[in-house]
């Protein structure tokens, strides 16, 4: 690898980290963390919709820059093929996208509420586990079969939850927004998994498309995807959730201004972290993103012990090491079939 890519590589994974972490933790901070106590009762913020949103606006403006900077192109370009040697039209991509769209915007909201039910650590622990969802999803739908390991690999990646959020500590903490019921936080958990796999295998189907007139480029999906996103949280919470979410964000930010800078810090480092993933995808391939999007995983799940003073059981510990077990072995897979192709 050439210097330049080197330094390139080093750059964009720590940009990775450094945002994806402080993303991590203004999360956990705004999801279940209270902003005082009356009482002796904590208060805690309870409109994650509207987050998502603000954060899915944020990340359309910053796809837009990175594709007429990066790619000199106007994101929205795709919808307009008119070559003659285009098999795909504009209407073909429409109906990926909205499907894309509307998997990731119910997705999210489901994940949050999930947090009312399960710890902070069990919620980021599922969601390192898109191998099952996506495996499950190309098995039903796309008839795929899997070798030996990769059902291995999802075994692990099975216990390991199941080890963490059924080994979890009987005390409560007073300032927790963990109501306790576990098996309804896990089936929530498990939809939002769900439908991250139908968006991580249309999002295969659709770089699949033939377009030779306009490429699809990591950008323009960051862009539209997200504008879809905001278009539709923001009609939802406009027609039947404007009350529960906007009004009451607006009277918890005049009461409580911090959690406006939460929100916004929220919503730009995860934007910009987005752009990251996608140069590395770019100029590099989806391996190293695996291992830089799983090592991050595991860095954030130390942080938030040591930030929040969460405490683990040895069954917890046990659960983590086999999930991050399980990936980490996938990974070393990937990487040794890819060096016997390259000998």
């Amino acid at each position: 690898m050439k210097e330049s890519s080197v330094f390139t590589l080093i750059f964009c994974v720590f940009g990775l980290y450094g945002l994806f972490l402080s993303w991590s933790v203004l999360q956990e901070r705004i999801n279940t963390k209270p902003y005082e106590y009356i009482d002796e009762k904590p208060v805690f913020f309870k409109a994650p919709l509207l987050v998502n949103t603000i954060q899915a606006l944020f990340a359309c403006f910053v796809g837009l820059l990175y594709s007429w900077i990066a790619h000199k192109q106007n994101p929205f370009a795709i919808f307009h093929s008119t070559a003659s040697k285009d098999t795909t039209g504009g209407s073909t991509y429409v109906k990926f996208f909205l499907a894309i769209a509307v998997t990731s915007t119910l997705s999210s909201p489901l994940g949050y509420k999930a947090l009312k039910h399960v710890d902070y650590l069990a919620f980021l622990l599922a969601k390192s586990c898109k191998l099952l969802p996506v495996m499950l999803v190309h098995f039903v739908l796309y008839r795929t079969r899997f070798p030996p390991h990769k059902y291995m690999v999802a075994g692990m990646v099975t216990l390991g939850v199941i080890l963490f959020t059924t080994n979890h500590n009987s005390g409560k903490s007073k300032a927790s927004i963990n109501d306790g019921n576990t098996l309804l936080g896990m089936a929530q958990l498990g939809g939002s998994m769900l439908l991250d796999g139908l968006m991580n295998s249309t999002q295969d189907q659709l770089f699949r498309l033939p377009n030779r007139q306009h490429k699809l480029t990591g950008a323009s999906l960051m862009c539209i995807l997200n504008l879809l996103v905001f278009v539709f949280s923001l009609g939802f919470i406009l027609v039947f959730q404007f009350e529960q979410e906007a009004l009451y964000t607006w009277r918890f930010v005049h009461k409580y201004p911090q959690l406006l800078v939460d929100i916004l810090a929220f919503s730009l480092f995860g934007a910009a972290g987005q752009v990251f993933v996608f140069l590395i995808l770019e100029k590099f391939d989806s391996l190293i993103l695996v291992t830089a999007t799983v090592t991050r995983k595991m860095i954030s799940m130390i942080l938030s012990v040591v930030l929040f003073g969460h405490t683990l059981t040895y069954g917890q510990w046990l659960g983590v090491v086999s999930v991050f077990g399980g990936i980490g072995y996938e990974s070393y897979l990937k990487l040794s079939s890819k060096k016997k192709k390259q000998e």
